[in-house]
């Protein structure tokens, strides 16, 4: 089945104008879902509001949110109200700038889409300009009103598929200085030999990246332990980690370049697939094939 595209608009350059839709690069719906459900009778719960102080549910109708202005004050904010403060919805996507594709730090990377035209008549449009950008190596950065917020986009040019995958953008207040989260770290001294181990055991363990050859260990450990419940089987566990020990930072590097001394260079291995699920019984989540341009 076709995917469903998750915003249709218009991307525009100048006067040049095509009909686009995004769709979601990235999905988590295949995860095995775990419900909340009572332990006595198993029947699923579901949520309710309920008002902290009485302590009595509260109907949808009279739910709204609220922006607290000291300690259990609130200055509520209606759907139509907060609707009124947005731009135009005119489903656009206006292209600001081109600028190289290694332009934006990619901290400010929020939620990846792909962009592909909706139908023929903008097919060409679109093409031109993805070859077009695809040849000057650039990106663009766009804006629109998307899912009720005004978003930055950086769209590149995607590798499968002849698509464009289009990257929401966190806000510079969103995105936090790396100062704070490194300003209580240390000044060390670091050797001539130390720096000549650590490039030694970069250089030997180098290889590239390759989706396919990796696990998701938790959801295929998750898949096991629904499995052995499902069958009355003793449940799997994991294994006991091992005790960090600290060590001499010298030595570690001295142990680790003489155990990988002279070996080839080395790529992740395949992950082993499991076996599936048959019929009602969960599965674990499939591999996406998509590879990222």
């Amino acid at each position: 089945m076709a995917p469903r595209a998750s915003w249709k608009g218009f991307l525009t350059v100048g006067a040049l104008s095509c009909a686009v839709g995004l769709y979601a690069a990235a999905s988590t719906s295949e995860r095995i879902s775990l419900h909340m459900v009572s332990r006595k009778s198993g029947h699923r719960l579901r949520r309710q509001y309920v008002d902290e102080e009485t302590g009595q549910p509260v109907e949808t109708d009279d739910q709204v949110r609220g922006y607290e202005v000291s300690k259990g004050e609130y200055v509520t904010i209606a759907p139509e109200e907060a609707a009124a403060v947005l731009p135009d919805n005119d489903k656009t996507i206006s292209i600001d700038a081109f600028l190289p594709c290694d332009g934006i730090d990619t901290v400010y990377l929020d939620r990846p889409y792909f962009l592909a035209p909706v139908d023929e008549a903008a097919a060409e449009v679109f093409d031109l300009l993805r070859r077009g950008m695809a040849a000057q190596k650039v990106a663009a950065l766009g804006e629109a009103l998307l899912f009720r917020r005004v978003r930055k986009l950086l769209i590149r040019p995607a590798g499968e598929g002849g698509a464009l995958l289009a990257s929401t953008l966190s806000f510079d207040y969103e995105v936090r200085s790396a100062q704070e989260a490194f300003a209580d770290v240390p000044d060390v001294k670091i050797t001539a030999e130390m720096r000549e181990l650590a490039t030694h055991i970069i250089k030997t363990k180098a290889g590239t990246f390759d989706p396919d050859a990796y696990q998701d260990r938790y959801e295929t450990a998750l898949a096991e332990l629904v499995r052995a419940k499902m069958e009355g089987k003793p449940l799997p566990k994991a294994a006991p980690r091992k005790e960090e020990k600290v060590v001499d930072l010298l030595a570690a590097l001295r142990a680790s370049a003489k155990a990988i001394g002279g070996s080839e260079k080395r790529t992740p291995a395949k992950a082993k697939a499991t076996k599936k699920v048959t019929a009602d019984k969960p599965a674990p989540a499939r591999k996406s094939t998509r590879k990222a341009g």
